[in-house]
């Protein structure tokens, strides 16, 4: 996970294709989500593509971050973090998502100059998006406390949900050897940029195979208790780990992400 840590001069440089290169959380109250992440982050927002409805870009120390936008009100989907996968050519990765057994359920669509994009899911189901930038590259990686530092997938089991990854992408898997853990990193040109973790049958009921996204604090304890306070919740204790103190957690509307700390 440490290795996908980047600079807070990050944003400018273009994503590698296949690099998470932003997140984006669909929400049925927008003003509310958004003073629960300008609490917990610190986040401030600037308007987002009209294309796109009611959708804000979240800043940290005038970098972008995230994106966060408004569900039509007759929409009744999983309220969940998106990482988006960079793509020179989102309408040819999208074909490839299809022919390799994924499914697009939006786009390919133009943002206006920012760029374009289509979400699909993998075979197993789990949602990610496919982001061609244009004026709009992406968000900053690490750096800033609020920045997303890691996406992991977790599903059912690495094996066919990998290959899939490596074919659309072009990513280059590297099994952790070990026999209690079903976990494959993903790499593009020898640096890590994400994780597939095969969970079996712990998967929540309530959401089935998803990609979670790990947001960067100062302080783990602290950004939890905050949490607390906000109307989130705790769904895994803190725990400590070599890439840092980590906790799972949800907004007041349910979506799922993690909190760490660097430990450097």
């Amino acid at each position: 996970m440490t290795e996908a840590r980047g600079s807070a001069g990050d944003e400018h440089a273009r994503y590698a294709p296949g690099t998470p290169c932003w997140v984006s959380l669909m929400v049925h109250d927008l003003e509310a989500t958004q003073d629960f992440y300008r609490e917990l982050f610190g986040w401030e927002f600037r308007e987002g593509p009209q294309q796109l409805g009611a959708y804000v870009r979240a800043v940290r120390d005038g970098r972008e971050v995230a994106g966060i936008g408004q569900l039509p009100p007759d929409r009744h989907l999983s309220i969940a973090w998106t990482p988006y996968l960079a793509s020179d050519d989102v309408d040819g990765t999208a074909d490839t998502v299809r022919l390799c057994g994924g499914t697009i359920g939006v786009g390919p669509l133009d943002a206006a100059e920012a760029g374009r994009l289509a979400i699909g899911s993998d075979p197993a189901g789990a949602v990610f998006g496919i982001w061609q930038g244009g004026v709009h590259v992406g968000s900053v990686v690490g750096g800033v406390p609020g920045a997303a530092v890691w996406n992991e997938l977790r599903t059912f089991d690495t094996v066919g949900v990998a290959k899939f990854y490596e074919t659309v992408f072009g990513f280059e898997q590297r099994p952790v050897d070990s026999a209690d853990l079903d976990y494959v990193t993903l790499a593009l040109d020898g640096r890590p940029v994400a994780g597939i973790h095969g969970v079996g049958n712990a998967l929540p009921r309530d959401q089935g195979p998803h990609w979670m996204t790990y947001f960067e604090v100062a302080d783990a304890d602290e950004s939890v208790a905050r949490l607390v306070e906000l109307g989130g919740r705790v769904l895994d204790p803190a725990q400590d780990s070599a890439h840092g103190r980590v906790v799972t957690v949800a907004d007041p509307e349910g979506a799922r992400f993690s909190l760490v700390q660097d430990p450097r």
